[in-house]
């Protein structure tokens, strides 16, 4: 029997570096997407090649269609489909409003909300029946904001209303969910200023942030088969909000 197939964008560092490791020792086939970080993406499949598994480097911005598409194909012509996608890969801008250009809300809205529903559609063609798609959201997209990231809300946001969608287009075969982190230890947070942190997780009912391994620990879930009755449902991983 073949081994299941994942691709998960922005693979390269932080919650997507950690699904990936965690489909690699569920023994899926993995495609690690990256676009700038190489190195890491790099050493990401060398470090996987541990788990007895095939690996597959695909290097594409996600704000440009071709790329997206050139990537599915070398996928698919090394794999013949794909049965699970984590559109993972974001970005964040922090300005304040005043400083906030067009230019930064259109290309986080293209990197977070329309590289993933490009992706979503051209890879639906090539699931495999009980397929599975899972958008890494935020609770910035549901009640957590920030208005120095407005356009990065705004992306999170769309994305769980992308699923909403997606979820009904491609019922039954494919199921779309969503996960919605909230505070990460990843590279993106690792510069804060430690009372700023200590002031977020006052407000955190476990008192901390999450692991990166936690938030892919959840993802894997909804991809496998123990969670074939979850569609159209965003999952908060956040250690619970205090009132």
């Amino acid at each position: 029997m073949s081994k299941k197939v994942a691709l998960i964008t922005g693979a390269s560092k932080g919650i997507g570096r950690s699904c990936a490791i965690a489909f690699a020792k569920k023994g899926y086939n993995v495609v690690i997407n990256y676009n700038t970080s190489e190195k890491e993406a790099v050493k990401l499949k060398e470090y996987i090649s541990k788990y007895n598994v095939d690996t597959l480097l695909v290097k594409a911005d996600l704000t440009v269609e071709k790329q997206i598409e050139d990537m599915v194909n070398e996928v698919v012509n090394k794999f013949g489909s794909i049965d699970v996608l984590v559109n993972n890969a974001g970005i964040a801008i922090d300005t304040t409003i005043e400083d906030k250009t067009k230019d930064n809300f259109m290309k986080t809205l293209d990197t977070n909300l329309v590289g993933p529903f490009l992706l979503s559609r051209i890879c639906a063609k090539y699931m495999n029946k009980n397929g599975s798609i899972i958008m890494i959201s935020s609770t910035n997209g549901i009640d957590t904001y920030y208005p120095y990231s407005l356009d990065y809300d705004a992306s999170k946001a769309g994305l769980i209303s992308l699923a909403n969608n997606l979820s009904q287009v491609y019922a039954p075969n494919i199921r779309v969910n969503v996960v919605a982190p909230g505070w990460v230890m990843t590279d993106m947070n690792k510069n804060l200023d430690d009372e700023y942190v200590k002031e977020e997780c006052s407000k955190i009912l476990l008192s901390r942030f999450a692991l990166p391994e936690e938030i892919a620990n959840v993802v894997c879930f909804l991809a496998s088969d123990e969670a074939s009755y979850i569609n159209n449902t965003v999952i908060r991983v956040d250690g619970g909000k205090k009132c």
